[in-house]
């Protein structure tokens, strides 16, 4: 397995939690302390802490320095690299279903002659 490959999984891992995709799509509009991303949800502090590690073991997720704060920050990158790997499997299934829809026709087609 390649390294590539290891954080693919990790990515898409860490995006089958409800509460981390959440996480995610409030960090796309700007970075956030783990106070500011707790706010929404009936759980404590030590638990949404424990949605960013996983999210910062995948790459997803950073954290900065800003004097006491430490803000989270999105990573674009790994979404882009997880974003790419989904389109072209979608380009391959498209092309599957493609050849097989035609495959059915010429079938469909020698059964009425």
């Amino acid at each position: 397995m390649t390294t590539g490959t290891a954080q693919l999984d990790a990515v898409f891992t860490a995006l089958g939690d409800p509460t981390r995709r959440d996480i995610v799509a409030r960090l796309s509009r700007g970075d956030a302390t783990v106070t500011e991303l707790a706010e929404p949800y009936a759980m404590s502090l030590q638990a949404v802490s424990q949605h960013i590690r996983v999210l910062e073991r995948c790459g997803l997720v950073s954290r900065g320095r800003d004097r006491q704060a430490r803000p989270c920050r999105l990573e674009p990158e790994v979404l882009r690299q997880a974003e790419s790997w989904l389109e072209e499997s979608r380009r391959t299934w498209s092309a599957r279903m493609d050849r097989l829809e035609a495959h059915l026709a010429a079938v469909q087609e020698r059964e009425q002659a």
